[in-house]
């Protein structure tokens, strides 16, 4: 799972890349954040690592995700 997520996130960088694509990549990508947000967070919460790293701290990754969407909900 954690690859086919690692390969939507490219795939949507790559759209936003490309002029033709650019606004349905955004709009994908928007879509995607909100989807993945939950398990974000449920992640965070557990304390489960990848690679023996810990997750991104909930402080930061929520607002993050917040602006990103935000940001390319408004172009």
């Amino acid at each position: 799972m954690v690859f086919f997520i690692g390969l939507c996130e490219i795939a949507g960088a790559i759209g936003l890349v490309i002029p033709a694509t650019r606004r349905a990549a955004g709009i994908a990508l928007i879509l995607f954040f909100i989807a993945v947000l939950p398990a974000n967070i449920q992640a965070a919460r557990a304390g489960i690592t990848l690679r023996g790293r810990p997750p991104t701290p909930l402080w930061l990754r929520v607002p993050m995700q917040v602006l990103f969407m935000a940001w390319w909900s408004t172009r």
